[in-house]
């Protein structure tokens, strides 16, 4: 009657029943171990109840029937959320509102739906233009700028429906790219350029954006913009007459503008621009040629050729500006020839005088070109071989479009004026005056008769010295086209492949070959055309402007140096081959560089060390100028052998002013013209000492050398001068130069006394070397006595002199040096040396006074502190 037990059926069910009461029949279940709702949420088992009527062994127990037991697990919020992911990245393009950028996703662990569910997320980061929504769904609240801000890092939160918010927040970057623009990418505005670097690509790593256009084919032009520098790009500035060597061109040509100077003085008055030999004409000035300098009849052939920069002409009513024109000087007005710009027309006139044939001959030839009147500079060559006459400009040619025809001039002696950027009007006017100016600027006019230039030379002579180029054109790959203008200032690249364009202008660099270039900027011009597949409307790319900068080059410091003195008997200057002047010139180029950084600080800066580096590089012009009077041509002159020059690119012209040597060339081959230069005077009696200067230029005067001064004096042979200056001698004590060079005294004597006068000149010769002799010993004897009463250590400084095989020649056809002689002709001119100090006493006291006063002289020079004074120099 009373229940005994409870028995759960089901596998390993963590619930025991336990009877309370016997009687009653009342029972508790319980759990056996924890219950956890994550594991298992509901258990489902069978129940039955057990009576007592069982013996031990339990055989007999009776039991009830089974009852289902249904037990549901209540859930406990011990789970935060979690986030699926470590790091949300988003991309959105610039200026968009974005209903959804990104959604975030976070779980629960928790069993229930009430507390495993998130039921929502928040930002937790402030101050950002974003919000997110139940779902984690984040948006932008306002249109996102690339160029106020690339990239946003905000940190997500979330909660579960029990409000328990995640233990770790989340972080979302959400990155702004620009709207795609289309246009170059990767490329720097500025690109540094150093003298001597050779080429220098301009966009190494430039690539073109197309925002995934269907392009079909690209063609892009690089432009190098360099009109406002020199010439229209950077040229050599050599004198004309240089280039003109330089590029083998016939000689002839006559620089009608050439740099002022003595001889070429008519472009003094002129506004001119140093560096690059420019003459700006603004409408008030004009220069006469001088009579002389270019042939009143220039044949049927000749050429001009000019530089010039011209714009719209000034006022309304066009008048004719003139560039060269040959006009009667007088009494008429005819002009005949002139080149002119009318209306930016070029003008050539040529009016030929009557001759064999009274004809009617062509006399005006017009070229309309818009280069003429667009302010920018172009090289321009009339060639003439009458009747045809063809203009060059910037190396192309162009046929004349109207020829005026007329009769010839009638023949008259009225003198005729050339003139430059003006027409000189000679009659019909109360003054004669200039008329028909020039407005603008012009350099290098050139007339060259009797020749017409070549094709060739005619490009050489404009050629650009910087310009665009491209390395490598073996790898620009197949599908690239390119094509430079002549002056490879414009290049243009056609293709249909982005990645093949890209690698072709990355290829195109800068090149300047000139050692010494014009510094400043370049500016570069990058255009581009794109075709599309099939649509009417094509992407446009933006153009590039960038700047090539040219940095300074280090400024070159041209030294001459050499013998600055020396003196030689008269003979030889009147000898056939005279005296060579400057034996033993030198020339050194140097540039100043800094040892340490160019960054340090401008203070620091001025007390470092700088570091001299000799560097090599052409002259243009070397002269020989005679200071103070000009040589006399009927009795002195300069000469030098015209073979020195074979095989140099150099030429000399001579005056009485002096001598120059002109053309571009290394320093070592002026050097070798310079030493093979001499003087010759074949009166030297009038003639005591000749001054010379000698000066060089880099680059027609932009860089010069220092002023080397050069005395020359002539030892006169003639007795009374002769006696005159040992005199002069003796009461100054001073060194006698001892040499033997018994051939040359012999051929000096020989080739300078007349055989009549030789008796009287050896009585002198006998004469004064007995005296000398005498003086010597008794000085020398005087000298040691007085030296051998000094301490030893005075004596290191001293001369010895040994009086046992003491040899003195005397030639008395040579005459001492004058003063400051340098110690370098002292080396040239003499081989063996010995040193005897004369004086002319008067008592013994004067004696001993002159004694101190040698012995001081001698130890002084010992220590080559003192300049020697005068000095007598023997053959």
């Amino acid at each position: 009657g009373e229940i005994c037990a409870f028995k759960i059926h089901g596998q390993e069910m963590p619930f025991e029943a336990v009877v309370l009461n016997k009687t009653s029949g009342e029972g508790r279940l319980r759990a056996k171990s924890p219950i956890d709702c994550e594991l298992q949420k509901e258990y489902t088992f069978i129940i039955q109840a057990y009576d007592c009527g069982s013996g031990s062994s339990g055989t007999n127990w009776k039991k009830s029937h089974k009852a289902v037991v249904h037990i549901q697990v209540k859930d406990v919020n011990e789970f935060s959320p979690a986030f699926k992911e470590s790091v949300y990245k988003a991309t959105v393009t610039e200026g968009k509102i974005y209903d959804s950028i990104l959604q975030v996703e976070a779980i629960d662990e928790d069993c229930s739906p009430q507390y495993s569910q998130i039921c929502n997320y928040e930002i937790v980061t402030t101050d950002v233009p974003f919000v997110i929504d139940r779902n984690g769904n984040i948006r932008n609240t306002e249109k996102l700028s690339y160029d106020k801000q690339h990239q946003y890092e905000i940190m997500v939160t979330a909660f579960d429906c029990g409000q328990k918010h995640a233990t770790k927040d989340v972080l979302v970057r959400v990155n702004v790219k620009p709207v795609c623009k289309p246009g170059w990418q990767d490329w720097n505005k500025r690109i540094e350029y150093k003298p001597g670097s050779g080429s220098i690509p301009l966009f190494p790593s430039i690539r073109l954006e197309t925002c995934d256009g269907p392009v079909s084919s690209i063609r892009t032009t690089i432009e190098l913009q360099t009109n406002y520098i020199g010439k229209g790009c950077d040229r050599e500035t050599y004198s004309e007459k240089s280039l003109q060597k330089l590029c083998g061109a016939s000689s002839g040509a006559i620089d009608l503008l050439p740099s002022p100077s003595a001889t070429t003085n008519w472009t003094a008055g002129l506004l001119m621009d140093n560096n690059d030999m420019i003459f700006k004409f603004d409408g008030k000035q004009g220069a006469k040629i001088p009579d002389g300098i270019v042939p009143k009849n220039l044949t049927d052939q000749f050429t001009i050729t000019l530089w010039m920069k011209h714009g719209p002409s000034p006022g309304l009513r066009a008048e004719k500006e003139t560039i060269l024109c040959n006009s009667d000087k007088t009494e008429m007005n005819r002009h005949h020839y002139a080149l002119y710009v009318h209306n930016c027309r070029l003008v050539f006139l040529l009016r030929k005088d009557f001759d064999q044939a009274d004809t009617f001959r062509p006399a005006e030839f017009h070229w309309k070109l818009d280069q003429i009147c667009d302010k920018e500079w172009h090289y321009y060559v009339v060639n003439v071989e009458f009747p045809v006459v063809t203009l060059y400009m910037d190396g192309t040619t162009y046929e004349p479009y109207l020829v005026t025809n007329d009769w010839p001039i009638h023949p008259s002696h009225i003198a005729m004026q050339l003139t430059v950027g003006a027409c000189w009007q000679g009659g019909e006017v109360t003054k004669p005056r200039f008329a028909q100016y020039f407005h603008g600027s012009l350099a290098s006019l050139t007339i060259r008769p009797g020749k017409i230039e070549s094709q060739k030379v005619i490009s050489c002579l404009q050629a650009c010295k910087e310009g665009l180029d491209i390395n490598s054109l073996e790898s620009l790959g197949q599908g690239i086209k390119y094509h430079f203008n002549p002056s490879q200032s414009v290049l243009v690249m056609e293709g249909d492949d982005i990645e093949n364009i890209n690698q072709a202008l990355r290829k195109v660099s800068y090149i300047n070959s000139r050692q010494f270039p014009t510094a400043g900027v370049r500016r570069l011009k990058v255009s581009s055309k794109v075709q599309c597949f099939g649509e009417d409307v094509c992407i446009s790319i933006p153009d590039i402007d960038a700047y090539v900068m040219v940095f300074q080059a280090n400024e070159p410091k041209i030294t001459i140096s050499g013998m600055d003195h020396f003196a030689r008997p008269a003979a030889q200057f009147e000898s056939e081959r005279g005296v060579i002047l400057l034996p033993d010139i030198r020339i050194v180029s140097t540039v100043t560089k800094m040892e340490h950084p160019v960054d340090l600080k401008e203070r620091d800066r001025a007390n470092k060390p700088v570091l001299l580096e000799e560097m090599l590089h052409n002259l243009d012009f070397c002269d020989i100028l005679v200071i103070a009077a000009e040589l006399d041509p009927e009795q002195e002159c300069l000469e030098l052998d015209h073979v020195e020059l074979e095989g140099k690119h150099l030429d000399a012209t001579n005056s009485t002013a002096g001598y120059s040597i002109y053309g571009v060339d290394s320093m070592h081959n002026y050097e070798q013209v310079l030493r093979q230069i001499r003087y010759r005077n074949w009166y030297t009696s009038a003639t005591i000492e000749r001054k010379f200067r000698v000066k060089c230029s880099e680059l027609n005067g932009r860089y010069t050398s220092n002023e080397f001064n050069l005395e020359v004096n002539i030892l006169h042979s003639s007795n009374s001068n002769f006696m005159d200056h040992v005199n002069h001698v003796i009461v100054q004590p001073q060194f006698l130069q001892s040499v033997h060079h018994p051939e040359a005294s012999i051929t000096a004597i020989h080739n300078a006394v007349v055989p009549s006068v030789a008796t009287i000149v050896i009585i002198i010769c006998v004469s004064i070397l007995t005296f000398i002799i005498t003086l010597g010993v008794y000085r020398i004897r005087t000298a040691h006595q007085h030296s051998s009463a000094d301490s030893e250590g005075s004596k290191e400084n001293e001369m010895d002199w040994d009086d046992s095989a003491l040899t003195i020649t005397v030639n008395p056809m040579e005459k001492y040096e004058k003063p400051h002689q340098t110690e370098e002709s002292e080396e040239e001119d003499i081989e063996d040396e010995d040193e005897e100090t004369t004086s002319a006493e008067s008592d013994d006291s004067e004696e001993e006074e002159d004694e101190e006063e040698e012995e001081v002289i001698i130890q002084k020079a010992d220590k080559q502190n003192v300049t020697r004074q005068e000095q007598l120099e023997w053959d």
